[in-house]
C-alpha cells in the first residue's frame, strides 16, 4: 500500500507539473496574440513588406530644334504568381500560353515554357520569372494571353517598370549629355539631375521565399512625378558636320585625340561640341570632354592676349616694327626659334606682320622688350582679360586655369618670353574660345551655355539668361585693332587656307609643342585654329583643337584649320541671315543706256515667248538650251545657256520663283521661299554638292 500511494503521489504530482505547463502556454498564447499582438504584427509586416522608391520618369534633353538627344523609356519584368490559377484554367491554357509565348519572343520553343510552367507550378513559386527587358508593345500583347488576361488575382501576371535612358543620335555629343549613375555625374544630365530627375514614388513590396520582393498592390501607393526637360542650345546638322569632319581629320593623322566647338558671339550658346578620343581598336569615341576638361598649353592661340597687353598699355602699335633677325632668338641662353628659320627669318616685321606670321621671336621680343622691367604689368592684363578665371560651366569638370604670378617660387627669366607665346600657360579649350568670343563681341566676354530652357509638361519651367563674365576685356580701340589683326591671319598670314570667296573668316592658328612619345622620342605636338566668321559681323565663334598627330604633317593650319573651315561653310549655307545682298551678273542693272527692259533668267522656250508677244527681239546663242541667262542689249536680249549640273547646286539668284523651285525640285531639294519677285540670295552657295531632301531657302526681292 505504502509503495502504491508512492506512485500515486508522483503521478499527481507529474500531473499537476503538466497541467501547470499547459496553462502557462495557453496564457503565453493569449499574451502575445491578444495583449502583444499588435506589437508583434507589425513587426512581421517590417520583416515581410517594405516601401521601396519608384524612380520618376527622367526628363527628356531636346536638341534646339527639338530633336530628342537624350529620353528615357519603360522596361518591365514581368513575373508570374503560379498559384493563384486554379487547375482546370491553368492546365485547360498552358498550352495556348507557352505558344504566345514562345511566338512573342522566339527565344525558346513552346514545349520548353510548358515544361518550365508547370514545374514551377509544383513548387508553388510566387513570383517566378518570365522575361526581362520587356517592351510596352510586348507587355500590352502579353496581357491579351490566356491565363494572363485573367488579370494579377486570378491569372498570375505580376510586372515592375524600369526605365531605360536612351541617346536617339548615338554617339553625337556623347559625352556633353553625359549620364548620372549613382554618385558619377556626368555632361548635362549630371549638371542638371535636380530638373531631370523628378521626384520618387512609393510602391508597398512583399518579400516571398527565396528572398524576393514582389509587389502588393498593381498600383503604386505614391505616384512619381516625371522631371523636366531640358531644351539645349545644341544644332544637331552642325554637331553632325563638326563631329564628321573633326573624325575625318583625326583619321586622316592618326591623331590621339581632338575637340571641335562652335558658339554663338552675342549669346554664348553652343551649337556644336565634339570631343574625339582613340580606342585601342584606332576608332574613334566621346570618352572625355576635352573641350571643359584639359589643361593644356595653348601656343600661338594666346599670342593675341599678349597683343591685346601690349596695345591696352599704349606701348606699341600695329605698325611698330620689330627685327625678328633670322627667325632665332636667345633669352638668357635658352634659344626660341620660328617656324620657318631654316629660312633664314624675314628681319624687320611690323607687329601685324609677326602677329599674321606668328612670328615667336617677334612677340616674345616686343612683350619682353616692354614688361620686362615689371613683367607683374603684364601678368596683371591677363588677369584684367579673366583669362584667370574659370567660366563657371555647370557641367562638371572645367579645368582651373593656370597663369603664373610674378611671386611664384617657379618665375624665371625665361618665364615672360615663353609666357607671351603660349607656353607655362594652362587652359581648356573652352577657356581660349570664350576668349576669342569676346573680341568678336566687341569685348563682352560671356558664359558658355549649353541650355536655352527648362520646361514641365510642355509649360516653360526656367529660361537661362545669357550671363556676362567680363563687360569688357579692354577698350574697344584695341578692339578693333587686333580685329584687323585676326583678319589680316586669314588673308595672309598662316591660315589663308580657310579663304572663302563669299564672307570672311577671322583666327589665328596655333602650334604647341606637347611632349615626347616614349618609343619613338619624336615631338608631339598639339595644333589649333580659333576665330570667328562672318569678320565684318561676327556671329559664331568657335575652336578646333587636334592633339598628337602622328604624321610629319602636324602645323595647325593643315590640321585644324580645315576643320574650322568645313563647320563655317555649312553654318554660312544653311544660315541665310548671315549672308550679305549678293551683287549678281544677272542684268538686273544695264551697264548701257538701253530701250530694252531687264529680263529674268529661265526657260528659254518661255522667254522667247514671253519677249515675242512685246515686241522685243531676243537672240540666242544655242537655240537649243533649255535654259538660259538673259542679258539686256541695246537693241535686243540676248540668250546665253545656262548649264545645270544634276550633282550641284546651281546658281538660282536673278530666276523667277516658279522656274527656280522647277530645277530645284527636280534635283530632289525641298524648296522655301521667302518674299516674292525676282530671287536675290540663295541659302546653299553655287557648287555645293545635291544632297537629295536637303533644304534651301530662296529670298525674292
Amino acid at each position: 500500500m505504502e509503495n502504491k500511494k508512492d506512485i500515486m503521489w508522483r503521478v499527481y504530482l507529474i500531473y499537476f507539473g503538466m497541467c501547470l505547463f499547459g496553462v502557462a502556454i495557453v496564457f503565453q498564447i493569449f499574451r502575445v496574440q491578444v495583449i502583444q499582438g499588435s506589437e508583434w504584427r507589425e513587426k512581421a509586416e517590417a520583416l515581410t513588406t517594405k516601401y521601396i522608391n519608384i524612380e520618376a520618369v527622367r526628363g527628356n534633353i531636346f536638341a534646339a530644334d527639338g530633336s530628342l538627344l537624350a529620353t528615357s523609356y519603360p522596361k518591365y519584368e514581368v513575373r508570374m504568381d503560379m498559384v493563384v490559377a486554379k487547375d482546370d484554367s491553368f492546365y485547360k491554357h498552358i498550352d495556348s500560353l507557352s505558344y504566345c509565348l514562345s511566338n512573342l519572343f522566339r527565344d525558346k520553343s513552346w514545349h520548353s515554357y510548358k515544361s518550365e510552367l508547370v514545374e514551377a507550378r509544383k513548387d508553388g513559386e510566387r513570383y517566378h520569372l518570365i522575361r526581362r527587358n520587356v517592351d510596352y508593345l510586348q507587355l500590352k500583347e502579353m496581357k491579351k494571353f490566356p491565363i494572363f488576361r485573367d488579370g494579377r488575382y486570378r491569372g498570375g501576371i505580376v510586372y515592375t517598370q524600369q526605365n531605360k535612358r536612351a541617346r536617339p543620335f548615338k554617339g553625337l555629343a556623347a559625352r556633353t549629355i553625359g549620364y548620372k549613375r549613382e554618385q558619377v555625374s556626368v555632361g548635362l544630365e549630371g549638371a542638371y539631375d535636380e530638373y531631370l530627375a523628378g521626384v520618387g514614388g512609393k510602391r508597398l513590396m512583399q518579400k516571398i521565399s527565396g528572398g524576393v520582393w514582389k509587389p502588393l498592390n498593381d498600383e503604386n501607393e505614391i505616384e512619381p512625378q516625371d522631371g523636366s526637360d531640358l531644351i539645349t542650345t545644341i544644332d544637331i546638322n552642325i554637331q553632325d558636320v563638326a563631329e564628321s569632319a573633326l573624325r575625318r581629320q583625326l583619321e586622316k593623322h592618326a591623331a590621339d585625340h581632338g575637340c571641335a566647338i562652335l558658339m554663338e558671339v552675342a549669346t554664348g550658346e553652343i551649337k556644336a561640341i565634339v570631343n574625339l578620343t582613340r580606342g585601342d581598336d584606332d576608332n574613334y569615341y566621346e570618352n572625355f570632354n576635352y573641350a571643359i576638361g584639359e589643361l593644356t598649353e595653348p601656343g600661338s592661340t594666346f599670342k593675341l592676349a599678349s597683343v591685346i597687353a601690349l596695345l591696352e598699355e599704349g606701348l606699341v602699335d600695329i605698325g611698330d616694327s620689330v627685327d625678328i633677325e633670322n627667325g632665332i632668338t636667345y633669352f638668357h641662353n635658352v634659344p626660341m626659334k620660328d617656324s620657318d628659320y631654316d629660312k633664314g627669318g624675314h628681319g624687320k616685321l611690323t607687329l601685324q606682320q609677326t602677329f599674321e606670321l606668328s612670328s615667336n621671336v617677334g612677340i616674345a621680343k616686343m612683350v619682353t622688350q616692354h614688361f620686362s622691367k615689371d613683367p607683374q604689368d603684364y601678368v596683371d592684363q591677363l588677369y584684367k582679360m579673366g583669362l584667370n578665371d574659370s567660366l563657371g560651366i555647370e557641367i562638371a569638370g572645367e579645368g582651373k586655369p593656370k597663369i603664373m604670378n610674378t611671386k611664384n617660387p617657379q618665375w624665371s627669366g625665361i618665364t615672360l618670353p615663353w609666357m607671351s607665346i603660349g607656353y607655362e600657360v594652362l587652359m581648356t579649350p573652352m577657356q581660349i574660345l570664350a576668349f576669342y568670343n569676346a573680341v568678336a563681341n566687341n569685348g563682352k566676354m560671356v558664359k558658355p551655355k549649353f541650355v536655352k530652357e527648362i520646361r514641365s509638361r510642355g509649360k516653360v519651367e526656367k529660361v537661362i539668361e545669357t550671363e556676362v563674365l567680363n563687360n569688357s576685356i579692354c577698350s574697344q580701340s584695341t578692339i578693333d585693332k587686333v580685329k584687323v589683326l585676326l583678319e589680316g591671319v586669314v588673308q595672309r598670314g598662316t591660315a589663308t587656307n580657310v579663304k572663302h570667296a563669299n564672307y570672311q573668316i577671322a583666327g589665328k592658328t596655333g602650334t604647341a609643342q606637347i611632349n615626347y612619345s616614349d618609343r619613338s622620342q619624336r615631338m608631339k605636338y598639339q595644333a589649333s585654329f580659333a576665330g570667328y566668321f562672318p569678320a565684318d559681323n561676327p556671329k559664331y565663334s568657335g575652336i578646333v583643337v587636334i592633339n598628337a598627330p602622328s604624321g610629319w604633317v602636324y602645323y595647325a593650319s593643315y590640321i585644324a584649320a580645315p576643320v574650322f573651315k568645313e563647320i563655317a561653310d555649312k553654318v554660312y549655307s544653311t544660315h541665310i541671315d548671315i549672308h550679305k545682298e549678293l551683287t549678281t551678273d544677272t542684268g538686273m542693272v544695264a551697264e548701257v543706256d538701253t530701250k530694252m527692259p531687264w529680263t529674268k533668267e529661265g526657260h528659254q522656250k518661255d522667254l522667247v515667248t514671253a519677249l515675242g508677244k512685246l515686241d522685243l527681239m531676243a537672240h540666242s546663242a544655242n537655240p537649243s538650251s533649255r535654259w538660259v541667262k538673259t542679258n539686256a542689249m541695246q537693241d535686243t536680249v540676248g540668250l546665253k545657256e545656262k548649264n545645270i549640273n544634276e550633282r550641284l547646286i546651281p546658281k538660282v539668284v536673278g530666276m523667277g520663283a516658279a522656274d527656280a523651285v522647277y530645277i530645284l525640285e527636280n534635283l530632289g531639294l525641298k524648296v522655301k521661299l521667302q518674299g516674292s519677285g525676282v530671287i536675290t540670295q540663295q541659302s546653299i552657295l553655287p557648287g555645293t554638292r545635291v544632297t537629295k531632301n536637303r533644304e534651301i531657302v530662296l529670298k525674292l526681292s
